[in-house]
């Protein structure tokens, strides 16, 4: 099983950080990795709306957007936040706990645009977790690969 836990005073500091370094570097990854899987796919819906993605034992909050072009660091209101620990994200993203399980454990939390919400966990079930990885640059690669292995 996956054993990760943040230390509090770390989540306290990175709590305290400004929301647009960190929304822009996930723009960025994510536009690496799950845009070229996203564009495979029906990912019109997403397009426009507002996204939080709050991982609460570090206190971080990833704002952005969806454009025809990829996803955009964003300061809007969101139409749809999702909570979790970043063990639950490590754990989603490996696969070795689903969504649903999660959700109604209440350890995953999807707040605001329902619709939205599933149109999102559709779409993130019909990618194949090893492609992602393979578009990760070489040290990223490892060490996730490292802590899914976990």
């Amino acid at each position: 099983m996956l054993n990760l836990a943040v230390p509090n005073v770390l989540g306290a500091l990175i709590g305290r950080l400004p929301t647009l370094p960190p929304s822009l570097a996930f723009s960025l990854l994510a536009n690496r990795v799950l845009w070229p899987a996203l564009k495979e796919l029906d990912y019109a819906p997403l397009i426009g709306r507002r996204y939080a993605i709050r991982v609460k034992d570090l206190g971080l909050v990833l704002r952005f957007t969806v454009t025809p072009r990829g996803f955009a660091p964003d300061s809007g209101a969101p139409a749809l936040v999702i909570s979790a620990s970043a063990r639950d994200f490590l754990l989603l993203i490996s696969r070795r706990e689903d969504p649903d399980t999660l959700f109604f454990s209440r350890r995953l939390v999807s707040e605001g645009d329902t619709e939205l919400g599933l149109v999102v966990k559709n779409l993130l079930d019909a990618l194949d977790p090893g492609s992602l990885l393979r578009r990760l640059p070489a040290p990223l690669a490892h060490a996730a690969r490292r802590l899914i292995a976990v």
